[in-house]
């Protein structure tokens, strides 16, 4: 009728164990053990839409998931707004947390008091995004890192969102989130129906810990779906920062031989090894070998690195089309764009319209011939452009505006068979590093390159605000070369080493190049990580000093058993003339014993939090030192 109206009345409800999938979508799961879920049934007798507000509570964490399922029993009409949640609460002195970042500065932590009018958070970019990030926090009071109340919502959704914060005349706050509706309308004839992503909301009442501690708990145990969930991720050695777009079969089989000698345990072959590709200009949709470069074919490259012992890893980035493809010459109309318009490249590409079955169907299909070629056990994902002049000839002028979501439906499909086909296979998202890192892509990959930038002064806040939602186990972590090819820094490369511990551990480099003392450096390191990788990727998280207002950075990762401790160190800047202190460590039993296992000294529980380990002096900028423990029953 050309109103914009909607006002729903309580019908029924029902309560069950377990939780029901959310149609097409990523969705936090549990069994009639592990939660409980209200729907709502409201309706709308004047438009005849009827509304199910869905809502589970899980026991084991606390945690509650809210989405919304839209129906439409009456005539057609247009839905222009569906977020998936919203709420009221009384104003306690709140200050709201978000992540924002660009490329290379993701995930950055901002803190802003909550005043009147709209705060928030928002991309309409076609992906969660480096620049901001599906998630807030609201924190009451004088609430920190281990103490007060915190009230955390996380958008599992990988495309166009929107969370916001009003605070109103009567002292009164109300968050809402979900899809943006900035360009966004869906089409209900009678009979048809929409489901919204869902919002996790998480309650903490000790601090950010305590958030962070029920955000990795959940998602581990209820988002997490590969066979990867429990399982140590190997490390791995990824050739894009050692070689580019410049290798061959010979190239690549020198780094995984001398891999293999120091204990690296997977060969990741990136960017550059299909069409034409010599450049990021060409060959976007050919996804077949280049055998100039792969002489012998992949199954040759596979079996060769099999038979060094190494797994085998492979980029793809199947989102995207360049103009100067085979693909493209056949199908130009399969790009996302406006008729009549010049499409914008980005990176010299263009996004493939994946709103349409047969564009999805092509690509699946093509990745299959290539991952079923041999051996192959890990995926990169890769996606290197938003999404602009968002226009498909596959759908009428009135559904133009669907396009965006449809997109995300077409990719949650792909990721859907690629993932069930091939189970074994450790999928990790990229999207120019980590501009796609969202519960949205964890539910289909169990990890995330955290950024492109690998400079580990650099990834102390990156990785740190990535930690506040994400499990270390999802956070891609990796050693490069100095000067680093982002920020041109030289670090010791211990430091680099212990920073990169903190997720799921590699390397990004020309190890072929290292001097023999660095390559019994990294010996030691892969060591030392495969003793702690199951304290770190699996254990909680406890940022003991921030990256974002000190100079000096801690955390540290304590196994569930508490009886491994992993305790990490960073000074960034050397100072003059201080006494050498020490870093007081967190959650440990005060009346237990605890050995340094690098030196054998032996501590109780209230010494280590009380007074702490000794740093002792470290020289230069920089410098990083770790400490494992181990409780003495």
């Amino acid at each position: 009728g050309g109103h914009t109206a909607v006002s729903l009345f309580y019908v029924s409800h029902k309560i069950y164990a377990g939780k029901p999938g959310l149609a097409g979508l990523p969705a936090t799961f549990g069994d009639e053990n592990a939660c409980e879920t209200l729907e709502l049934f409201c309706e709308d007798p004047v438009l005849g839409l009827k509304v199910t507000l869905l809502y589970t509570a899980f026991s084991d964490v606390d945690v509650i998931t809210r989405s919304v399922r839209i129906e439409n029993d009456g005539e057609m009409l247009y839905l222009t707004k569906a977020l998936s949640f919203s709420m009221d609460m009384d104003n306690r002195d709140f200050t709201l947390l978000t992540m924002h970042g660009s490329w290379a500065r993701e995930r950055m932590l901002e803190h802003r008091k909550v005043k009147k009018g709209f705060m928030g958070v928002e991309s309409v970019r076609g992906e969660s995004s480096h620049q901001e990030h599906p998630f807030m926090a609201l924190a009451a009071g004088n609430a920190d890192q281990s103490q007060g109340e915190v009230y955390g919502m996380h958008f599992v959704y990988s495309g166009n969102f929107i969370g916001q914060v009003e605070l109103g005349q009567f002292d009164t706050v109300r968050v809402g989130m979900g899809i943006h509706p900035e360009n966004f309308c869906w089409k209900l004839e009678k009979g048809d129906s929409f489901q919204t992503p869902e919002v996790v909301l998480v309650y903490s009442d000790t601090g950010y810990d305590g958030m962070t501690h029920q955000f990795h708990e959940l998602y581990r145990n209820h988002l997490i779906r590969s066979e990867y969930k429990d399982k140590k991720r190997p490390i791995l050695i990824n050739n894009w920062e050692a070689t580019y777009f410049d290798f061959n079969t010979e190239k690549l089989l020198s780094i995984a031989k001398k891999a293999a000698e120091l204990g690296i345990e997977m060969l990741v072959m990136d960017d550059g090894w299909f069409g034409h590709r010599n450049d990021d200009s060409t060959s976007l949709g050919d996804w077949y070998v280049n055998e100039e470069k792969l002489n012998g074919g992949l199954k040759h490259l596979v079996d060769e690195v099999n038979k060094l012992g190494l797994k085998f890893g492979i980029w793809f980035e199947p989102e995207m089309i360049s103009p100067d493809s085979k693909l493209y010459e056949a199908h130009p109309d399969w790009a996302i764009q406006i008729p009549g318009r010049k499409p914008v490249k980005g990176r010299n590409q263009l996004l493939l319209d994946f709103s349409r079955k047969e564009v999805v169907d092509a690509v699946y299909e093509q990745m299959c011939q290539v991952l079923d070629q041999g051996n192959i056990e890990y995926v990169k994902w890769d996606m290197n452009r938003n999404m602009t002049e968002i226009g498909s000839p596959a759908w009428p002028a009135k559904k133009q505006k669907e396009v965006a979501h449809r997109y995300m439906l077409g990719l949650y499909k792909i990721l859907e068979n690629l993932t069930s086909n091939f189970p074994n296979i450790l999928f990790e998202s990229c999207s120019g590093g980590g501009g796609r890192f969202d519960g949205g892509m964890l539910y289909y990959m169990p990890q995330t390159w955290t950024s492109d930038d690998t400079d580990a002064i650099e990834r102390l806040k990156i990785q740190e605000g990535t930690s506040l939602v994400y499990p270390t186990s999802a956070m891609g972590s990796h050693v490069s070369a100095v000067p680093n090819h982002q920020v041109h820094r030289m670090t010791p490369l211990n430091t680099r080493g212990v920073v990169a511990m903190a997720g799921s551990f590699g390397y990004e480099l020309d190890i072929t190049k290292m001097t023999d003392e660095e390559k019994e450096e990294v010996k030691s390191q892969v060591e030392l990580y495969k003793n702690i990788r199951s304290t770190v990727q699996f254990g909680d998280l406890y940022r003991l000093k921030s990256a974002f207002n000190s100079n000096e950075v801690a955390w540290m990762n304590l196994s569930k058993d508490g009886k491994k401790a992993v305790v990490s160190y960073v000074k960034k800047y050397a100072e003059p003339n201080v006494i050498p202190g020490r870093l007081k460590v967190k959650a440990l039993n005060e009346e237990a014993l605890y050995e340094v296992i690098e030196t054998g000294e032996v501590f109780g529980g209230d010494e280590l939090m009380y007074i702490g380990l000794e740093i002792g002096e470290l020289t230069g900028d920089y410098q990083a030192k770790s400490w494992t423990l181990r409780k003495i029953d």
